[in-house]
């Protein structure tokens, strides 16, 4: 079963370097991640400011270049994880934020996972 896995913070969170010890210890994870084979991508995303929104409404499409007022959080960054159960899942999630609470406490994120449709 594969996952998307992402981390969604403050806006104004991209412009924050977060601690070297947090850096560090996902340098450990990513590699253990690579290693045993559950995880398969992971990266970082850029800020609103340098997005693009295409919408459809009405039968007509509409672009707006960011940065986005209303935005309040973005998704930072993402993972495709691949493990045989949703649980598994939700431990390597788990074990992903615990790293953000143990080493960058005061930085206020939450992770998704999403099963991906396998057609």
């Amino acid at each position: 079963m594969r996952f998307l896995m992402f981390i969604k913070h403050g806006e104004t969170s991209e412009a924050v370097q977060p601690p070297k010890g947090l850096m560090d210890a996902m340098g450990g994870f990513v590699g253990e991640g690579f290693q045993k084979g559950w995880l398969k991508e992971t990266g970082g995303l850029k800020g609103s400011s340098e997005s693009v929104r295409i919408r459809s409404k009405g039968g007509k499409l509409t672009m707006t270049d960011g940065p986005f007022a209303e935005t309040k959080e973005i998704v930072g960054g993402y993972a495709i994880v691949e493990t045989k159960t949703k649980d598994e899942a939700r431990e390597v999630a788990r074990r992903f934020m615990e790293l953000h609470q143990i080493h960058w406490p005061e930085f206020a994120c939450e992770s998704e996972i999403r099963q991906i449709e396998e057609v």
